[in-house]
């Protein structure tokens, strides 16, 4: 798949951390299937042989991609999470606020790991464990400020936030309605109150 430009002006850093950072965006905005090897390579400015001293496979790479952009949304969540204040039904609130300002900053396209799970159907691909991972430690988030605020079905009650949160990530990628993680939080408030 050629991207249609000029060639990049040289990036700066390691080559696997050029391969990375080309991926990253590539991946995201075109999609991992339609993405091939070739303009990874191209994009990051680096030789074929530095890809396979790095990663042994496109699916390594993908890897990869999603292992850092999973490091980079759970850093952020921690820290976003750890300067909210108040009481625990508006700390459980506040994840639809941090999360809705980590879609504006790097996620147009909704979640890099939806949108990955859609196009890596094979429940044995290596990436499934990633995106596996990033869904138990949302749910694992939610579990934990669901049974803060001492609702009797906290368990029941986090697996529902978590479905609206899902369904937010889901329909900001597709755009079909306006202001999916607000709507989606007024939702759980009503499940809060």
């Amino acid at each position: 798949m050629s991207t249609g430009t000029a060639t990049p002006e040289p990036r700066s850093g390691s080559a696997r951390e050029r391969l990375l950072d080309a991926a990253s965006e590539l991946f995201y905005r075109h999609g991992i299937r339609a993405v091939g090897i070739d303009t990874v390579i191209e994009r990051a400015g680096v030789a074929k042989m530095s890809l396979y001293n790095h990663f042994r496979s496109k699916d390594e790479l993908v890897v990869a991609y999603l292992e850092r952009r999973e490091q980079r949304w759970s850093e952020f969540f921690d820290t976003e999470l750890r300067a909210v204040g108040g009481a625990p039904g508006d700390r459980v609130l506040a994840v639809f606020d941090i999360l809705a300002s980590w879609l504006e900053r790097e996620c147009p396209r909704g979640c890099a790991f939806v949108n990955a799970e859609a196009e890596l159907a094979d429940p044995q691909h290596p990436a499934q464990a990633v995106i596996e991972a990033d869904k138990a430690r949302l749910r694992g988030w939610l579990a934990e400020l669901v049974a803060e605020t001492g609702a009797a079905d906290s368990g029941p009650l986090a697996e529902q936030i978590f479905l609206l949160l899902e369904g937010a990530l889901v329909t900001t990628g597709t755009g079909r309605v306006r202001d999916p993680v607000g709507v989606a939080r007024q939702a759980a408030a009503r499940l809060l109150a």
